[in-house]
């Protein structure tokens, strides 16, 4: 296992590379760049745009360089000094615009896996073990509602309810006396608080899809011979249950770590700009579409390593939980 560990760590030092380099070329795929972008808003709202600065800037940025050469000087800063570029948009270190905002979308992002996690996982039992009952009628019910409730409209719902019924504000991760409080326990309590509504939210269409998957592969291992010759052992049922099939139906939900954090941080951008919550979405989305190249590049890459540590990360999950995967 160690030497499949560190085998696919250093096979994620060339992939980095590979994918930093798409991901540069992505950003940088539109035509022109964030200048241009910036002097067509400018002419959109009737403004005079000043060309001889827009082309010092240019030259400032080194924005007319081959795209080798800007995407060499990219990568060689983040390497060798941590340092992702400046944000054209905020004229500020792109460390400093993400720090934070990362933080928060990987807590949001930990706090909805374990959600769906601890929801999905008994109700997915339950309804393969009480198949075709009442309850099991119910949850598919609740499961396909679920899949098919876009996640920005369940907010909106919960938005209405909370103001209107409630008479609280659900929006935002911070009451407005923490917002731009340095971080103390209380903070990280009223954080907490906040988090309910967004993980249920972002967690809704996840944990509906992964309680089908969990019942639909238990269903596949309750009536295989290992689990006849277990009952004919004496054993419980709760401990058949649990101690085989249950195991080997739960790889599903280990694999789901290798893509669930990248995803939930990506898939998430319209329920943050509808629920004002400052993670990484709402500005990577600003960046993206203003092509400010350095901010968004920094977000790219970021998602690219929680993938590749995810995956890992999975795999050897994979190998504890199902004792017919072996690496070798």
């Amino acid at each position: 296992m160690a030497a499949y560990i560190l085998r696919r760590v250093l096979w994620s030092v060339p992939f980095l590379f590979v994918v930093s380099l798409i991901a540069f070329a992505i950003i940088q795929a539109p035509p022109g760049d964030y200048l241009t972008t910036y002097a067509a808003r400018l002419e959109a709202a009737g403004q005079q745009v000043n060309y001889a600065r827009l082309e010092t800037l240019r030259e400032r940025f080194a924005l007319d360089d081959p795209f080798l050469i800007q995407y060499q000087k990219w990568i060689t800063n983040i390497i060798f000094h941590g340092d992702f570029g400046i944000s054209f948009e905020f004229q500020q270190p792109v460390s400093e615009l993400i720090g934070d905002r990362m933080l928060l979308s990987i807590v949001l992002a930990t706090s909805t896996l374990l959600f769906t996690w601890a929801v999905a996982l008994p109700i997915g039992i339950y309804s393969a073990v009480r198949q075709y009952t009442v309850g099991d009628y119910f949850i598919s019910i609740l499961g396909f509602l679920g899949l098919a409730t876009p996640n920005f409209l369940l907010a909106l719902a919960l938005m209405y309810y909370g103001v209107v019924y409630l008479g609280a504000d659900v929006t935002g991760l911070y009451s407005p006396e923490y917002a731009n409080a340095p971080w103390s326990w209380a903070k990280f309590v009223d954080l907490l608080k906040h988090l309910i509504i967004p993980v249920i939210i972002v967690g809704t269409a996840s944990t509906a899809s992964l309680i089908r998957i969990m019942r639909a592969n238990l269903l596949d291992e309750l009536f295989k011979p290992y689990v006849t010759t277990a009952r004919a052992k004496g054993l419980s049922e709760f401990k058949v249950l649990m101690k085989y099939p249950v195991r080997l139906a739960l790889n599903p939900f280990v694999s789901t770590i290798g893509w669930a954090f990248p995803q939930i941080i990506s898939g998430s951008t319209i329920v943050a700009v509808v629920l004002s919550l400052p993670t990484s979405d709402p500005l990577m989305l600003d960046a993206l579409l203003s092509q400010d190249m350095y901010l968004a590049g920094a977000f790219i890459l970021m998602l690219s390593v929680l993938s590749i540590i995810g995956m890992l990360v999975s795999d050897i999950l994979l190998a504890l939980v199902d004792p017919r995967i072996r690496y070798r």
